[in-house]
Formats: structure tokens, C-alpha cells, sequence
């Protein structure tokens, strides 16, 4: 009886070590511009079933790759277009602050209806209409009518998506860190250890990064050697944790 209790007790002991730590720093990986990269994309969602994806209403593999990303466990999102300051490329129905309520309640429900399983959005580019408070506005405005959260990508630091939120009492949380504005593996890997510090000190940290190769090798080296100390979580678990 005494050797069973032992072993009982050595067994629980090692899986309390095995368990992540209630002080864990919780590291969120958000993954933009889903759709248009099916293999790389499919790359992606196999690393880990805590990574988000966002995927453009609009790219021609946007339903295919939502079922997929459903299937293997992770969550998914709309990356809702918006129109940014400087002049680039645009997504269809890209949301733009003279908009009526009607025009952008009817591309949002059409986005719902293109990305299936979607349990938040968040904005792709959108430094013209983030810092808008009337677009803004009517974006949470047409949100309220669905379960969804969001993510302020924060493409601009004058961005006002986080106040207006919580304004219309809409779940939201903005990002940290931008893993590839700068394209090479070195430069990844710099932002990957400067959201592990952002973890440790605030206890979580929320990166975005895209479907580009350089993410993915990046990203297959550090969640292999993820520190004991941080957890990868999904977004969501993180949402009703934000209070900054």
C-alpha cells in the first residue's frame, strides 16, 4: 500500500509540472490575409491549433480555408478591409468613413455569410478608418448584431476602434506586436522574442503576422523552443482578460 501511495503521489506530481503555470505569460499568434496562399496557409494551421487565422471575405479560398481551419481546432476571423491613409491596393467592399450604416451593415453580413465559424474580426489596413470615430461607429454599430469580438489590429496608433468598442459594449483587445513588417527571418525572430518579453512582463502578449514563408520557418523554430514560461493561447481566451 505504501509503494502504490508513492507512485500515486509521484505520478500527480509530475502532472502538476506538466501543467501550464497559472503565471504563464499567454502569448496569442493571429495570422492575417488568409485566402489567397492555400498551402502555405494549410502550413500555418497544422503548427498549432492555438493559432488564429484571419481571413479575407473577399479571397477567392476564404470559405475553404475557414472549414479547414475548423476542422483542425482553431479559431477563425474576418479580416475586415478597411481604407487606410496612404493610397495601396483594395480589397472589395473595403470600408471607408463616408459609408452609409446600411452599405457597411451590408458588407459585414455579407463577410459573416463568406467566412464561416467566424468568431471576431478584425481590420485589414484601415489607418484612415480606425481613426474615424463616425465610421467607426457604424461598424460597431452593424457588429452588435452578431457574437463576434474585435481585434484592434492598431495599423495606426491614433486609432480610436478600441474606445468606440467599448463604447457600443463590443468584446475587444488590440495588438501588440507586428511579427513581419520586415520580411526576413532575422527580423521575425527579433519581434517573436520581443513578444515572449511583452508576455513575461505583462502577462500576455498578441502578435499578428501573415502567410509569408519567412513567418512560417520562423515560426516552426520558436513554438518548438517556446520557453516553460509562456503559453500559446488562443485569441479568444484572452478577450475578457483585457482591461488596459
Amino acid at each position: 500500500m505504501i509503494r502504490i501511495s508513492s507512485l500515486i503521489s509521484t505520478i500527480f506530481c509530475l502532472i502538476l509540472l506538466c501543467l501550464p503555470s497559472a503565471q504563464a505569460g499567454k502569448l496569442a499568434i493571429v495570422i492575417d490575409d488568409f485566402g489567397y496562399r492555400k498551402s502555405i496557409e494549410e502550413q500555418i494551421i497544422l503548427l498549432s491549433t492555438e493559432i488564429t487565422v484571419s481571413i479575407l471575405p473577399n479571397s477567392p479560398n476564404a470559405e475553404k480555408i475557414a472549414f479547414y481551419a475548423h476542422e483542425q481546432g482553431n479559431d477563425v476571423m474576418i479580416h475586415l478591409p478597411m481604407a487606410p491613409i496612404s493610397k495601396q491596393y483594395l480589397e472589395k467592399d473595403t470600408l471607408t468613413p463616408d459609408m452609409s450604416q446600411e452599405e457597411i451593415q451590408r458588407i459585414i453580413s455579407e463577410a459573416i455569410l463568406k467566412v464561416p465559424y467566424a468568431i471576431g474580426v478584425n481590420n485589414h489596413m484601415g489607418s484612415k478608418m480606425t481613426t474615424n470615430v463616425e465610421g467607426m461607429r457604424k461598424v460597431m454599430e452593424s457588429l452588435l448584431n452578431y457574437p463576434l469580438f474585435f481585434l484592434d489590429s492598431r495599423t495606426i496608433a491614433q486609432s480610436k476602434a478600441m474606445a468606440i468598442a467599448r463604447e457600443y459594449r463590443i468584446p475587444a483587445i488590440r495588438r501588440d506586436i507586428f511579427l513581419d513588417d520586415l520580411k526576413d527571418e532575422k527580423s521575425i525572430m527579433i519581434q517573436f522574442d520581443l513578444a515572449i518579453e511583452l508576455a513575461r512582463k505583462h502577462k500576455q502578449a498578441i502578435v499578428i503576422g501573415h502567410p509569408y514563408f519567412a513567418t512560417l520557418n520562423v515560426l516552426q523554430q520558436k513554438l518548438a523552443q517556446l520557453p516553460d514560461d509562456i503559453e500559446l493561447v488562443k485569441l479568444s481566451s484572452l478577450v475578457d482578460n483585457f482591461t488596459d
